[in-house]
């Protein structure tokens, strides 16, 4: 990783926390362009297509994100408490990224 911990590698893929901070990328960004390119272009434009297909994304990257806590959680021996802090940071805009920066991060090899 970067002196930062914030670059992905392959090598950070290798590990549960690696997978489950790259999930967490996937999910904020997929939130963050449905609610600030696909909504309103749904409202404001009519095209609900973008809803539809950003919605699926973000829907299938979600389920990757709480399935990925699992096997970190489990890895690293997380309290309920940190654990029910990832599941809230992904039902927030940016709170996948604030939790990376706050919380894992922080755990991340370098």
């Amino acid at each position: 990783m970067s002196k930062g911990g914030s670059r992905f590698t392959v090598a950070a893929m290798h590990t549960s926390l690696g997978r489950f901070r790259f999930a967490g990328v996937l999910e904020g960004s997929s939130f963050l362009l449905l609610l600030l390119v696909a909504m309103p272009l749904k409202y404001f434009v009519d095209w609900p297509l973008g809803v539809r297909v950003v919605g699926m994304a973000h829907g299938v990257f979600f389920l990757l994100y709480v399935l990925a806590i699992v096997p970190a959680a489990l890895d690293r021996r997380w309290s309920w408490k940190r654990v029910v802090g990832a599941l809230v940071a992904s039902l927030m805009p940016f709170g996948p990224f604030i939790f990376d920066a706050k919380v894992l991060r922080p755990e991340a090899p370098r």
